[in-house]
């Protein structure tokens, strides 16, 4: 049967045909999405409680532990981390990659409600959740500047007009706004101006509260039937407002103002955030992208958008584009593009050195065009994107589509050669072949089968690459067997003999004649020394074993981004004012590296003792230094900073799991003893910094927090009429930049923030001049018109005497009732909204000194989770030269030489995790190995020959191991793509040889030796071509040229190296192996029995 016939006989339908198919393919590329990696949305869900003052301990505890028993219950739940810090707890719930995020959205819901029951009643609001993985970097940075305006009103309009029009945006997750905070009327009290006063700050706030009002006043009917709706006079704004409060009057005739107690201002609601671009002051804005939405064709949307935001924003403010993760991405994708059209070529130049011929050059040109071409409409219909594993894979199927139109178009050439018409030739060659074109892209094909049943990461990030694969070869295959003989059959002619020939084309057909003469004499011994090959064999067998146990593995390459991410840590006890200079040194130092373009850095906030820095280097085409030399470099400056470390590493495009570090690679520690954890992990990190092979270390434990303890005696403040709650509101009053009231505005909302003057706040100290006011009820203090509340002498209720020291505050008691009691009020002050006397007194306002005692020690600004369990996460990265197999050896020595308790476990988390796991590379390969063979045995018919091809195999596998041994290369999950192309590669040649081979022994009763011999003779030329085909196809993936060749290169070098090993030995050890496997099929017990009846029968 001859499947090329009817396309060989119908020129015209069958060009027609290649063109629709090209066309398709055209159209489809331009429509293909464009992304750094296949599509992989880690189903995420981050569940947030807050309670503002909250220790850790009590975030933990109280908030943490209810939440997560009630969210560890949900099904396909694969890891629950959290951490509690100072007034916030996050649950980050990472899912199985199947998992519909929206129906876990529901569960997680349904658990926050059955949890509400079990939490504190003192939260005020329940606890939400977002479908946002905390660890994704932003695909967008913009920082916003200005010559004359604040952060502050930058950051209102940043809040007004540019956050919501950017989350309007298709693909859009998040619009996080740092570097600032929103404007509003601070209000700075003065302590010292209380005391002179005799005023608490329950006074101040409540009269700031009343003054803030903003509630229904009703309406007015008048006799005429109009409706008048009453509005009061608001205090918006406007700082000068607020000054003119009178928070209480003296003698019913002078008032006493809030500008007399406080510094009045118009400031912003949290003064300790800080946003620098390029050592400048900025609001950075932070935009992250929905899961499943298309990277490239966000940032096309932001950067359509960005001419409308400038023009909504005042003149003076400046919008830049600090950071955008495409760029990079973009470059990479034109280097990959440039390196397919260079493999085209190289592989076209192969044909035409071999055929000398220019029709010969075009025909396989057109069907590898045409195979690409439709490979992308397939991949278009699939859903898939113009990524790096897709486009490596269109680059190594250059060598697969053309290796078919070789083999068909060699062979027809042969025939035509020997003096056969053009179109006999075309169906005569194109029927030989049919069958082995066949085998061969269908034994290729199954070589990606299992890696279409993959699940978890490498299953997604496998898929389209051995889909997009696979179609290229299947389309190769139906147009190597239509267009390749139709076009020679009218394309073709038969080399005239007295024709001359080039000099080069002469040159080149002399030396390939001695090539095959002299593989001729090579042959001829290695089948008279078929044990040695044999051995030889069984040797490149247990090499192929053994390379493979200790060839140093990961799961991806790292990446050359030219984007560094970089945490800056201190002591966790150090304030704002601190950590501002530290970032601004730290800055500077960076801006200095002559390859670094921009940087981005921002503290505050939550960030206690710690900063974020995003440092973007030049171009590509600017700088010719990686971006781990550049860090290198800048390691040793950064380490002179005193009292910081900055940890420096490139941004990942492929990151996993939830947890977000100073470095790529997590190991994360758990024990039911949180006491152990803080005892042994600093020990641990101690001992993993001095190491030769880790860097960067650090963990996310922060034991080195101070914390002010305020223990209250409860007897003292109770017979006071103090309670806690008193205690609490004063200290929130005083140092936690408390919002007290909102200005309603018709945009947005404002907020007046009520605290101590910040020079009033400097150290421990500042907290023995607070003073509380005492419930005057239960107070029974002694007759006198004159009582001090601060001094030396106490009494029994732990109120001072003023006889005992001067300084102490008196306020004179001028009105008419029992001067000696303490329920009388000092008339002297009274509410101005409603005339009534103040309860501020001297005898009131109790010291806080007097009701409780101070001390300082150290303290966990944050807690740590795991599944429930105490855990604390040690990050780091790798020097050169180094491998996460060489880390876990490494932390696993440390740890038993510190002999770490057994309570206390430790595992890979995240990135680390899925490059620790190489027990499902070999499993895929075995899988690959008995797909093959079931295939083949299928195809042949026929048990033993299957295994003839794959044994093949293990020679490529020495080659492509040692090649990236010898470069310093892992085994990532790059190489061992390489390798499965190796099978496809190496068996086609087996295949060409062996189908051959079973042809001559059936038809023209050859002995197995002499039809391997002749058989490997008439297929050296199409197996040397389609082998420098393949090799020249990925020789600029090894050469690892352009922006992304540390992604490409392990590929190119696998493959390389692979084929120059295997070309070595299975031409020599091949037919052996053949031979003997042929003799084993004759020994085969059953025959020899089915023999010996023919023979008994005969006789």
């Amino acid at each position: 049967m001859n499947l090329s016939r009817p396309f060989i006989s119908r020129p015209i339908g069958t060009t027609l045909l290649t063109i629709g198919i090209a066309l398709a393919g055209i159209i489809a590329y331009f429509k293909l999405p464009v992304a750094p990696l296949p599509q992989i949305d880690f189903p995420v869900i981050v569940v947030q409680a807050s309670m503002a003052g909250a220790s850790p301990d009590t975030m933990a505890n109280s908030i943490a532990q209810p939440l997560e028993r009630r969210l560890g219950v949900i099904a396909d739940v694969t890891e629950m981390t959290s951490t509690s810090s100072v007034g916030s707890t996050q649950i980050a719930l990472e899912f199985g990659l199947d998992r519909d995020i929206n129906g876990a959205a529901r569960e997680v819901q349904a658990a926050i409600s059955a949890a509400r029951a079990d939490l504190p009643s003192t939260l005020q609001s329940n606890p939400s959740y977002l479908k946002v993985n905390p660890s994704m970097m932003p695909v967008m940075v913009l920082a916003l500047t200005s010559d004359s305006k604040t952060p502050g009103q930058i950051y209102e309009t940043v809040s007004n007009l540019v956050s919501q029009r950017l989350s309007q945006i298709s693909g859009v997750g998040e619009v996080e706004i740092g570097g600032g905070s929103l404007p509003g009327v601070r209000i700075d009290v003065s302590p010292y101006a209380l005391s002179r006063f005799g005023l608490s700050l329950e006074d101040v706030r409540a009269t700031i509260e009343s003054a803030n009002a903003n509630r229904p006043k009703g309406a007015l009917e008048s006799p005429d039937g109009h409706h008048f709706q009453i509005y009061t006079n608001q205090l918006g704004r406007d700082a000068k407002l607020y000054g003119d409060l009178v928070v209480a009057w003296r003698d019913g005739t002078t008032a006493i103002r809030l500008k007399d107690i406080a510094s009045v201002t118009d400031g912003v609601a949290d003064t300790r955030n800080l946003g620098l671009f390029n050592g400048h002051p900025a609001v950075i804005v932070l935009i992250t992208q929905q899961p499943g939405a298309n990277l490239i064709n966000l940032v096309d949307s932001l950067r359509a958008e960005l001419p409308h935001l400038e023009k909504m924003l005042p003149s003076d403010v400046h919008v830049t584009v600090a950071n955008d993760r495409t760029s990079s991405i973009r470059s990479t994708l034109n280097e990959v593009r440039l390196t397919l059209i260079i493999s085209l070529v190289l592989v076209i130049a192969v044909v035409g050195v071999f055929l000398r011929n220019l029709s010969a050059v075009v025909i396989p040109a057109v069907a590898a065009s045409v195979s690409l071409l439709g490979t992308f409409a397939v991949m278009y219909f699939a859903g898939f994107s113009l990524n790096n594993l897709s486009m490596m894979a269109i680059i190594v199927a250059t060598g697969f589509v053309i290796d078919d139109a070789i083999v068909v178009l060699e062979n027809i050439a042969r025939h035509l050669e020997n003096g056969m018409g053009r179109m006999e030739a075309a169906l005569l060659g194109a029927q030989e072949v049919g069958f082995t074109v066949l085998s061969i892209s269908l034994s290729l094909v199954a070589v990606f089968i299992p890696l279409l049943f993959l699940g978890g990461i490498g299953g997604r990030l496998f898929r389209e690459f051995a889909v997009s694969l696979s179609a290229a070869v299947l389309i190769s295959m139906v147009i190597s067997l239509t267009t390749t003989p139709m076009m020679c059959a009218w394309m073709l002619s038969p080399r005239k003999e007295d024709k001359k020939q080039g000099r080069i084309a002469d040159f080149f057909e002399k030396s390939f004649a001695h090539v095959e003469k002299a593989y001729s004499y090579a042959l001829n011994w290695a089948l008279s020394m078929k044990p040695l090959m044999l051995v030889l064999f069984l040797l490149v067998l247990v090499l192929t074993v053994y390379l493979y146990a200790v060839v140093p593995k990961s799961f991806f390459p790292q990446q050359d981004s030219p984007i560094l991410m970089a945490g800056v840590r201190a002591d966790r006890s150090s304030s704002f004012q601190t950590m501002e200079k530290k970032l601004t040194k730290t800055v500077n130092i960076l801006r200095q590296e002559k390859q670094v373009s921009t940087v981005i850095g921002f503290t505050g906030g939550k960030r206690s003792g710690s900063a974020f820095l995003m440092v973007e280097l030049k171009p590509w085409g600017e700088r010719k230094e990686k971006a781990t030399t550049v860090i290198n470099r800048l390691r040793p400056k950064l380490a002179q900073l005193t009292g910081i470390s900055v940890f420096l590493s490139p941004m990942q495009d492929l990151r996993m799991g939830a947890r977000s570090s100073d470095a790529t690679y997590q190991y994360t520690l758990i024990s039911d003893d949180s006491k152990a954890l803080q005892d042994w992990v600093p020990k641990l990190t101690q001992a993993l910094q001095t190491s030769n092979i880790l860097t960067d270390v650090d963990n996310d434990l922060a034991l080195n927090g101070i914390e002010s303890m305020v223990n209250i005696d409860r007897d003292s403040a109770s017979r006071l009429g103090i309670s806690a709650r008193n205690v609490d509101n004063a200290l929130y009053d005083s140092f936690g930049q408390r919002q007290i009231a909102t200005i309603y505005e018709d945009i947005n909302q404002y907020p007046v923030v009520f605290e101590w003057a910040p020079k009033d706040q400097q150290g421990p100290q500042a907290l023995q001049n607070l003073y509380i006011p005492a419930n005057s009820s239960t107070n029974s203090a002694s007759s006198t018109n004159t009582t001090a509340i601060a001094g030396t002498g106490t009494n029994a209720a732990g109120a001072t005497s003023v006889a005992n020291d001067s300084s102490a505050l008196s306020v004179n008691s001028t009105g008419s009732g029992n001067s000696g009691d303490a329920n009388s009020a000092n008339p002297s002050l009274r509410d101005p909204s409603t005339g009534s006397a103040l309860n501020t007194s001297a005898s009131t306002m109790v010291p806080l000194p007097a009701i409780a005692k101070f001390s300082l020690h150290a303290t966990d600004l944050s807690i740590q989770h795991d599944n429930g369990e105490a855990a604390a996460t040690i990050s780091f990265n790798l020097k050169s030269g180094h491998n996460l197999n060489e880390a876990q050896s490494e932390i696993k020595a440390k740890m038993a030489q510190l002999m770490v308790p057994a309570n206390i476990r430790g595992n890979f988390a995240g990135t680390a995790k899925l490059g620790n796991d190489s027990g499902s590379q070999a499993l895929l390969l075995l899988a690959a190995l008995i797909t093959i063979y079931i295939v083949l045995g299928i195809l042949y018919e026929n048990l033993i020959h299957p295994i003839t091809v794959i044994s093949t195999l293990p020679a490529a596998g020495v080659g492509a191991v040692l090649a990236l041994m010898l470069i310093h290369m892992d085994f990532s999950v790059i190489a061992l793509i390489g390798v499965f192309l190796l099978m496809g590669i190496v068996k086609k040649n087996a295949i060409l040889v062996i189908d051959v081979a079973l042809h001559l022994q059936r038809e023209q009763g050859l002995s197995a030796e002499e039809a391997m011999r002749q058989s490997c003779i008439l297929r050296f030329r199409p197996i040397i071509m389609t082998t420098l085909a393949a090799a020249l196809g990925v020789v600029p993936l090894a050469i690892g040229f352009g922006e992304g060749s540390e992604f490409r290169q392990p590929l190119g070098v696998t493959i390389i190296g692979g084929l120059v090993v295997s070309q070595m030995l299975t031409l020599f050890t091949t037919p052996v192996i053949y031979i003997y496997f042929d003799r084993l099929s004759h020994w085969r017990p059953w025959r020899r029995k089915a023999k010996a009846e023919n023979r008994l029968e005969k006789a």
